[in-house]
Order: structure tokens, then sequence, then C-alpha cells
């Protein structure tokens, strides 16, 4: 019988990872929709209740309301309504856009709001785009709407918004509205709808000098059904898609009005501070709740099953009160798991893969690489209010997926879906971290302490909590083995690596390699990992964008010609390696001291590469000077927030290699915040130039493809200044003077 604090990934017997039996997601995905393929009439059923549901939430009788997530009024007011949080990327801007130029809507009467946390606003665009990009399925909408409806899906990440939301979705809406919209002016003016344009929300017939506002058609325009295939726009027509449309939440955010989950303020409202089991696993043993209850303003103190919190009527004597307790938690059987003990067991697991490769005739290189734990390190750490009245749950707070985040509350309370109220807020940062699931234990926290309180409660997580109770990037460790050929050229490549669930395949390898095997030795321990930006791309990118500098180095060739001539010409990658190495003066001298490097990197299905030029400052750390990115996203929708998305990735992937590191000693982490967890500060940010190539691709990501090449580019262009290798992050450990 497997104990309360057992890893399920783990066997007891041999204390080593168990085998995973593999299930190919092509066969599982399309198997699946074969079965949900047989009840037509209860998917069109379901579909047609979900469009019924989110119209009733969002018209009004002074406006019409297309499918629920676009709404026109009589006065000209457009309304969108996104399924994504907004958290700092824009994309709520980006949507809009879209949305508008199809509608050929005037600008300046458009505003963006949250869709509501219900399931008639699960994102089914999200789950075409994610389907279509995994398993190569073309859903149909029913189908989609079906799983998101299941999924509870609302999901922001996996930088989708745009690329699958708003491609996928928002611009067909506005093209359909659109076509309403004529199909209804046609009408009242007795006219072929052929002979009517569309511009700023007004309906033109040129012939007779005759128009119509949109507002005047869109009560009765709504009532039509919309084309599900309407005819979209060539970029060439574009008004508003490409250009630097500035942001509509910027505003607030510099005046201080915006509100995010720790801004709300309640009557009567109380605020608590938490404390967990240091010891992932652990549980609350003991705690006196005497000197906490000593604490002027403090009311109560309770206890979890794995935690204590109080509360009190401010956040100041809320924490006073929880550092006053000496709670006692057990390890859970957790205390032997450090940082140099996974370091251990990964080495060991990565070796006995066996890697094999033929370099007969050629030349053999090997090396390995290790990546940390890394923290999501967001600004705003948890903060959500509950208030219970009765049988029903009112929620405040900002999460990267509201519906999910509802669903996990209702399960929580034990209250009916309907019962629970998901107040959306802004989000202060999330980068994967905010999603409901394993270790966001915010959410059970404040369901506990709103059940048993007569007031509302706004639970705050200290950012000791925040930083020592994360759910972090996986720590992993990779063993390269490649053959160079007589011709210079990679023949064969062979990786294995070790770390947590996920990442099986690690990342796609971009080269043209006669013989590439990869494989995922599967890693726990009680340390939680989940998605951090970039997901698998921030360390695998470093790992096969540093290897490749490797190779290039012992084939005795220049980094950006190797790269290229394991590339087809004219590809998205060798054009980008091409316009970076240009803007950057590849080949050039440099002052003494200094050296460039560059990686290209794919995510999210965009192409971004990277030349930094660096140097070791007198302590031994890296400065980064300047860093010129080349990016293949395809259509760009919004180029200054385009460019700022690009731009904080490399911040952050930088800040990343250079810094950052969750270490674990007795199975729990060291790190409690800023100090000990140092991130980039703007006296170390680098010049930036980011350009953006023309493209016909398909749309793809950009909150945070910019990141992956950040980190290799770095410890290439380290190199090149000082000879020295960077194999393990972050680099701020490793000797450079």
């Amino acid at each position: 019988m497997m104990a309360d604090n057992a890893n399920p990934n783990i066997d007891e017997a041999t204390a080593l990872p168990k085998k995973k039996k593999g299930v190919k997601r092509r066969a599982f995905l399309i198997g699946g929709l074969a079965v949900v393929g047989g009840g037509v009439f209860a998917l069109q059923y379901g579909d047609y209740a979900a469009g019924r549901d989110a119209l009733a939430m969002t018209k009004n009788g002074k406006s019409g309301s297309f499918t629920g997530w676009l709404k026109i009024g009589e006065d000209d007011r457009i309304t969108v309504y996104s399924p994504h949080i907004d958290m700092g990327t824009g994309n709520g801007t980006a949507l809009a856009q879209m949305v508008a130029d199809e509608l050929d809507a005037d600008w300046d009467s458009i505003s963006v709001e949250h869709a509501p946390a219900d399931n008639a606003f699960a994102n089914a665009w999200l789950a075409k785009g994610f389907v279509k990009d995994i398993a190569g399925v073309s859903l149909p909408g029913s189908i989609a709407s079906l799983m998101s409806r299941n999924m509870v899906n609302q999901i922001t990440g996996g930088s989708s918004a745009v690329r699958f939301t708003g491609q996928i979705g928002m611009r067909t809406l506005g093209a359909a509205a659109r076509e309403a919209l004529v199909t209804e002016a046609a009408e009242r003016l007795k006219v072929p709808a052929g002979e009517l344009t569309t511009a700023k929300g007004v309906v033109t017939h040129a012939k007779s000098g005759r128009s119509l506002r949109y507002g005047e058609l869109a009560i009765a325009a709504s009532q039509r059904s919309l084309s599900s295939e309407p005819k979209l726009k060539a970029p060439k027509d574009f008004v508003l898609i490409g250009k630097p449309v500035p942001r509509f939440d910027i505003p607030a955010k510099v005046d201080g009005s915006a509100i995010y989950g720790i801004d709300v303020q309640l009557p009567d409202m109380r605020v608590a501070a938490v404390m967990a089991a240091p010891v992932r696993g652990g549980k609350l043993e003991s705690v006196d709740p005497a000197p906490a209850m000593a604490v002027k303003g403090v009311e109560k103190v309770v206890q979890m099953d794995n935690a204590v919190a109080v509360v009190a009527k401010g956040y100041w004597p809320a924490l006073k009160g929880l550092q006053a307790l000496s709670p006692k938690f057990s390890d859970g059987g957790h205390a032997a798991v450090s940082s140099a003990a996974i370091a251990a067991e990964q080495d060991r697991l990565v070796k006995e893969a066996a890697l094999s490769v033929d370099a007969s005739g050629g030349k053999l290189v090997e090396a390995g690489y290790r990546a940390p734990y890394l923290h999501h390190m967001m600004m705003e750490p948890f903060a959500m209010t509950a208030h219970r009245k009765g049988d029903s749950l009112e929620v405040w707070g900002g999460m990267q997926d509201p519906l999910a985040t509802r669903k996990a509350l209702a399960d929580a309370a034990g209250l009916d879906f309907d019962n629970v109220t998901l107040n959306t807020t802004l989000l202060g940062g999330g980068f994967g971290r905010k999603l409901p699931g394993a270790g966001t234990d915010v959410v059970p926290q404040v369901v506990k302490l709103a059940m048993e309180s007569p007031w509302p409660v706004k639970l705050i997580w200290p950012r000791e909590e925040e930083v020592k109770q994360g759910t972090y990037r996986p720590a992993s460790t990779i063993g390269f083995k490649a053959a160079l050929g007589a011709d210079g050229k990679v023949s064969a490549w062979s990786a294995a690596f070790a770390q947590a669930a996920g990442g099986e395949s690690g990342m796609k390898l971009i080269y043209d390699i006669p013989s590439v095997e990869v494989e995922h030795v599967e890693h726990s321990t009680n340390i939680i990992t989940a998605a951090w930006r970039s997901v698998e791309a921030s360390q695998h990118g470093f790992f096969q964008e540093a290897f490749m500098d490797e190779l290039a180095h012992a084939a005795g060739a220049d980094p950006l010609e190797f790269r290229k001539s394991h590339l087809a010409a004219g590809s998205r990658a060798a054009r980008v390696l091409d316009a970076a190495a240009k803007a950057s003066g590849w080949g050039t001298p440099l002052p003494a001291g200094r050296g460039r490097g560059i990686a290209v990197v794919e995510s999210f299905g965009t192409v971004c590469a990277h030349v930094i030029e660096a140097s070791v400052k007198e302590d031994g750390s890296p400065k980064v000077h300047k860093v010129w990115a080349a990016v293949d996203c395809g259509q760009v929708v919004n180029s200054s927030n385009a460019e700022a998305q690009v731009s904080g990735g490399i911040v952050m992937g930088l800040s990343a290699a250079i810094g950052e590191e969750i270490t674990i000693d007795k199975g729990a982490v060291v790190q409690s915040s800023f100090p000990d967890y140092p991130i980039m500060q703007m006296a170390d940010a680098p010049e930036i130039f980011v350009e953006f190539l023309q493209s016909e691709a398909p749309i793809g990501g950009l909150g945070e493809p910019g990141l992956p090449p950040a980190a290799p580019a770095l410890a290439n262009a380290l190199f090149a200044a000082t000879g020295k290798r960077i194999r393990n992050m972050p680099f701020r450990t490793q000797a450079l003077a």
C-alpha cells in the first residue's frame, strides 16, 4: 500500500523512477473524437446551449451580441470579450485589433473585457489550435466546444492567445459579423450587398450616398446566422493588424487605477497570511496559536492539513502574527532530498541510458549540461479574496485559467459549480505559476478560510511563502554524443536527459541530421514542477544550441556557417540567423575581452535567433552589452507590443541564465526572496534590438519564443570571449574570470 506522502512516479521497492507506459497522443485524441462523433445531435445541442448562455450573459436590449464574444451597442460602442487573462502581455489589445480589422470597426469605439468564468465562454478556439498543433487533427467547431467545456478551458499560456484564439476565432468572428451587418444593411437599403462598403463602423452605399451605422444594424444583424468560413482580409488590406496600436491596459496601470487580486477591497474584509510545511509532502503536526493571538488585530489562527494561517484586520497584523508562531511540520519522509542528491541521481540515470553514436570515419564529440529548478518570481504573489454567503461562494482574483479555477474552488468548497462566482482581476505576472492544479494551494486555502468566516477574507501569500512553495521549472541533466563526418557536418546526434514528467521528446531539433535519437528518463522528487515561460524550450534550447556551438568549434567552423550548413537554404531558421548576424556585425572586430555568440530556437510556431555581445566583469560574472534578435512569427499583429514581448523574454532568459537557481536542502527550498533569488536589474539590462522578418508562415506565438535563445547565445558569447565553455546554469556559479 502506498503511503500518503509517497510519490506515485517512484517505485518504492527500488526507489527509482517507474517506467512509463506510453500512450500515443494522436491515437488517444482521434479515438476519443471518434467516440464523441457518435452523438452528433448531442454535440450540436451542447454547442447551441453554450452559445445561448453566452448571449444571455452579454447582450441587453440596446445591443446586438454576436455569439456572446462580440457586442455592438446602439451607441456604436463595441465590446470584445476575451477568454484570456491580462497578465501584462497586451493580448487583449491584439485580439481586439484582429476583430476590429476584419469587422472594419472604428478603433475608438472598441473596448475589451475579460469573458465570464463560465462554461459558455470555454475557449473552443484554443482547443482547435492545440489539437491541430499537437496531433495534426482539424476539429469541427462543436467538438472543440465540447472539449473546451469538459476541460473547463480558459487558459492563458503556451503563447496561444494571438496564434489560436485570435487567428482561428477573433478574425473569423469579426469577418462573419461584418458580413451579417452588410446583409442587414443591403435589405434595409434595398441594394445588392456587393455594392456596399464598410469602414470605421459604417456601411456605405456610394451610388446613393446613403449609409448606416453598425449601431443601427447590430440588434437585427446579430439575429442572423453567422458564416463559419467568412472571407478574411489579405494582409495588404489590413488597417489595424501590424500597427503599433497603444495598449488598452497601460493607462490604468500607470495611474494606479488597475485592480489586481492584491488590490481587492470589500466591506468588513479580513486579511490572512499563511505558512505551509517547508518540505512538500509534509504535514502540520502542532502549533500554539497563543503568540499570534497576542498580536493586536489578529482574530483567528486556522490550522490546515499542511499549513497554518492567521486571520486579522489587516495584512501587517496577519503577517506579524504568522511570524510569531512556531509550527511543527513533518518532512513527509523527504529529508534526504537535496540539490546534490538530485544532480547525482540524474547523472546516474543519464549515464545508464548508454548513448551510442557511430563515429567511425569521423570524430566523436561528447558533452553534458545541467539546468536547475527555476521559480517564476512574478511580481504579484498569490492574492485571492473569498466570501461565503450561505450555500454560495464569491471569489475575486487573477489566475491564468479562470474557468478551471472556478471549478477548483467549487470542488474545494464542496459546492455546485453554479454556486461559485469568480470575479476575474488583472494578474501581476504568472509565467505558468498561476494555473490551478498541483501546488496551487492558494485555492483550497482561501476556500477553507472563507467557509469558516462570516466576513470576506483576502489571503495573501508572503513573498517567502510564494518562493518556497513554488511549482518550478524542472531541474534537468542531459548528455550528448554526436559524430562529425569527414565533410565536417553532424552525421549522428544522440541525447539522453533526466527530468520530471513532461518533455518526453525534449524539444524538436531544427537541424537536418541523418540520425537523431533522444531519450527521456523520468526523475521525480517531492518538488512539484510545472510550466515555466517557454516550457521545455527554456532548458533544451540552451542544451541544444550550446552543444551545437561545441560541434562547430570541434569542426573548426564558424558557428553561424556551421548552423546554416545543417539548414535548408532560405528556411525560416536560416533567414533569422542571417538577419541577426547581419544586424550585429557578425565577424567584425570587437573590443578586447568581448565575444559574440549566436543561437536559434523554434518554439510555439515562431523561429527566433539571437546574437549576444558579452564580456566578463572583474568579479567574474557575465556582462551582457547588446542583444540582436531576429524573429519570424508570421504576421505581426501589434508591432510595438511584439517588440516588447521579445525584449521581455530576452531579459527573463538572461536573468535565469546568469543568476537564478532554486536549490534544495533536506527536502525544502533554500531560497526565500529577491536577496537570495536575484533577478536581473535594470542597470544590468543590455541594449536590445529586435527585427521582425516578413513571412507567410502561420502566426506564431510571441510571449515565450524570445526567451530560449538567450541562454545559449550568452554561453556561446562567453566562450568566444574567454575560451571557457559553460555547461551548467546559472552562469554566475561558473569560473569565468
